[in-house]
């Protein structure tokens, strides 16, 4: 039997029925309910619900997008992904100008490609966890799920223009969509991006230490020892300015700028909110030097190439991100970390963007 959260009619927004896409608000719960969409495919699948019995199709239809291709994970044939194409309800929709492309937040996406998070029931826990636990030890890029991402996008970028195309996911889908966008960044394309709930791989000191005092100074240890590290195995050599921009690939990344939304109360995501504002404070206190360094190393990866092991750059560390933190109470971790938050009329947010200098 579905649950409520499955139904649109019960837990979508309703109250969207005249999408603004200047607002950014309307383009926030879109896209999370999008993200949802995949979620209930997943579910239809598992439970054989098929037209008209199916829960997905509202997800995305009330939106006016139509559903034009999932993706599929190799290893266990479940959906994780899908690609949506927006119809314009009254005529054909096409950038026209070049204004129209430069201001593209003003139209509707022509393409979303939106990606699940994990779902802890049988017949999926068994490969979410594995890949859960591939996010941890930093080599998610080796799994089929983002070489299949990747190469559905990379498909739509080649024929379509860029400006219209946008990436969405969910924690663990926020990952898969966060190294395909900075893998797309290497190739000088910058795709629209929305992240909701996205896991930071470290300890999660902003939610469970709640004295300021005593967050700062471990941040700010972690952070002497990082640069340190950097600088004692050479992972930091230091270059004219001129050049960084065309060998750092941090800095490259720093131009590309996703939708981060965070929740203070889930352990999962909750430290993105003190990796941003401990960076600030580095540069309060002068020592923003230590703060940039720290900011594009992890003593993981340090470490891992002292040792001459083949380690990917860090996923989840970000030169620059538009931060959207939930003001609102979440009494449970189910709440803080789910969905559902992300579309709701009274959501409370705080934002504001940080780049990378």
């Amino acid at each position: 039997m579905a649950s409520e959260r499955e139904i649109f009619s019960l837990s979508g927004p309703l109250y969207l029925t005249a999408i603004d896409w200047r607002n950014t608000d309307h383009r926030r719960s879109v896209a999370a309910s999008l993200v949802q969409g995949v979620y209930i495919l997943e579910r239809d699948r598992q439970q054989n619900r098929q037209f008209p019995n199916a829960l997905a199709p509202p997800w995305w239809e009330f939106f006016h997008f139509h559903l034009i291709q999932v993706l599929v994970d190799n290893e266990d044939q479940s959906y994780f992904g899908a690609i949506y194409e927006y119809k314009f309800p009254n005529s054909h929709f096409h950038y026209k100008t070049i204004k129209d492309i430069q201001n593209r937040n003003q139209n509707p996406p022509k393409y979303v490609i939106a990606f699940r998070g994990t779902i802890a029931k049988k017949g999926n826990r068994s490969q979410d966890f594995k890949l859960d636990l591939g996010l941890i030890r930093n080599n998610l890029h080796n799994s089929s799920r983002f070489h299949i991402g990747m190469q559905a996008i990379q498909k739509i970028v080649q024929n379509h223009e860029v400006s219209g195309i946008s990436l969405a996911g969910h924690s663990l889908g926020s990952s898969i969509a966060l190294l395909i966008g900075r893998d797309m960044v290497k190739m000088g394309i910058h795709l629209e991006s929305y992240l909701f709930n996205p896991p930071f791989t470290s300890l999660p000191i902003e939610k469970f230490i709640k004295n300021e005092k005593l967050k700062h100074g471990i941040r700010f240890a972690h952070s002497v020892l990082t640069a340190g590290l950097a600088v004692a195995v050479n992972n930091h050599r230091p270059m004219p300015q001129k050049q960084q921009s065309t060998h750092d690939p941090f800095t490259l990344l720093s131009a590309w700028v996703p939708y981060l939304f965070l929740n203070p109360s889930d352990p999962i995501c909750a430290e993105y909110v003190g990796y941003f504002e401990h960076r600030d404070k580095m540069v309060a206190i002068g020592t923003g030097e230590i703060g940039r360094l720290a900011t594009k190393n992890s003593i993981r990866s340090i470490i891992a190439n002292a040792r001459g092991k083949d380690q990917s750059e860090p996923s989840h560390l970000l030169p620059s991100a538009f931060v959207n933190i939930n003001l609102s109470p979440s009494p449970d971790f189910k709440r803080a970390h789910g969905i559902h938050q992300w579309w709701k009329p009274d959501l409370q947010c705080n934002s504001k963007l940080y780049q990378f200098r």
